[in-house]
């Protein structure tokens, strides 16, 4: 049976307005700290603790096969309404450090039900041209990620507490859209129950596993990339006094422009073969982070900003593909567990990554330490150099 063409915009939509919850605290880091007189340092923290919520709600979902137990749109919406409530607690006046750490892990915990819940989705709908599609489901996660940051410079003088209602409105209306306007696709298959051996298998498929290696290198630069964005703006201006940028429409820029990146490999995979060109943004993305250093030191504030707006799109450019092959080489029945299972590990490399950038900030003003993004490409590259049996 052939989807329904609105199918895909609706799951894009929905994956947009839900995913915009990531990084609503970054967007607004500056005043939470102002407010509630947090370290400045808690831009890590808060940010690990979101990683955190989703590592363990991807194994929970994983684990308990959640996703292909139940009706994946009906967990997307429950997983939505109870974020966006999660979200909400931020503006509680009584909140501290810890209690700011607890409303952040639980959204991440929730965002296990919306990010590989609506790439399940996407698979029992398009069996054929997958990566497309994932290129425009991953393409709505870079712009929801980036969007709180819009929401801040174009609310700039307004109340703060404006960017966290927005974020969750629109996680309560992607919930909906999604419940009420993509039934369960054509080709799911529902799993008969909790399957402990399937869960602890998953990696014995080579295929697969190259994949999910290949996808594990990749979040080693990718959320590190986007947390640090605003300030390696801020650093920037503060080695070229002369140049001033609005940090919160730039951010948004440089990271939501990774959503256009992502539609344009997905279309690039249908002709070149989703291997290669994951292969190709890999290492594209390794030598921005080679290069990165020497990016601060010229004084040309456009080349800066070109810069970063290539690597925006190059470090995200792989990640639907990587997803895609996931899919392609998990059994049906297990597929939602496979790719739940892949996000909850990348998820965890990332928390690495984020906490090592910042513990050398705080050794050194060195922009070198940048230098250290490019161990997850090399890896991902190493990976997916193996031969496997089918792209």
């Amino acid at each position: 049976m052939k989807p329904s063409k609105n199918i895909l915009p609706i799951i894009v939509i929905a994956q947009f307005c839900c995913t915009s919850l990531w990084f609503a605290s970054n967007a607004v880091m500056s005043d939470l700290v102002l407010h509630f007189n947090l370290n400045p340092n808690a831009v890590s923290y808060l940010t690990s603790a979101v990683q955190f919520g989703f590592i363990l709600g991807t194994l929970v979902f994983a684990l308990l096969a959640v996703a292909d137990r139940f009706s994946p749109s009906k967990v997307f919406l429950i997983s939505a309404l109870l974020g966006a409530a999660c979200n909400l607690g931020i503006l509680w006046d009584g909140n501290n450090l810890a209690s700011m750490l607890s409303i952040r892990f639980l959204t991440g915990f929730f965002l296990a039900g919306i990010y590989p819940v609506g790439m399940k989705i996407a698979a029992d709908y398009f069996e054929k041209g997958l990566g497309k599609s994932l290129g425009f489901l991953v393409g709505a996660l870079v712009l929801g990620t980036a969007f709180p940051h819009f929401l801040k410079g174009m609310t700039s003088g307004l109340p703060w507490e404006l960017v966290i209602l927005c974020t969750a409105g629109l996680a309560i209306l992607g919930g909906l859209m999604m419940v009420f306007l993509v039934p369960d696709g054509p080709f799911r298959k529902p799993s008969q129950g909790v399957n402990i051996n399937a869960f602890f298998g998953i990696f014995k498929n080579k295929n697969l596993r190259t994949a999910a290696f290949g996808y594990f290198g990749h979040m080693w630069e990718l959320y590190a990339f986007w947390a640090f964005v605003p300030l390696m703006l801020k650093t920037y201006t503060s080695l070229h006094t002369e140049t001033q940028f609005n940090i919160p429409i730039l951010s948004f820029t440089i990271i939501g422009i990774g959503g256009l990146a992502c539609v344009l490999s997905g279309y690039l995979s249908e002709s070149f073969g989703t291997k290669k060109i994951a292969t190709i943004a890999l290492l594209l993305s390794c030598v921005c982070c080679l290069i990165s250093p020497l990016l601060f030191t010229q004084p040309s504030a456009i080349l800066f900003i070109a810069f970063l707006l290539f690597w925006g799109m190059a470090v995200v450019a792989d990640s639907p593909l990587l997803s895609t092959l996931v899919a392609q080489n998990a059994p049906a029945e297990v597929k939602g567990t496979a790719l739940t299972l892949v996000n909850s590990i990348g998820f965890a490399i990332t928390i690495i990554s984020i906490q090592l950038i910042s513990g050398l900030q705080l050794l050194t003003n060195s922009s070198l330490i940048y230098f250290c993004l490019a161990i997850g490409p090399i890896f991902g590259l190493l990976a997916l150099r193996q031969k496997n049996k089918r792209q």
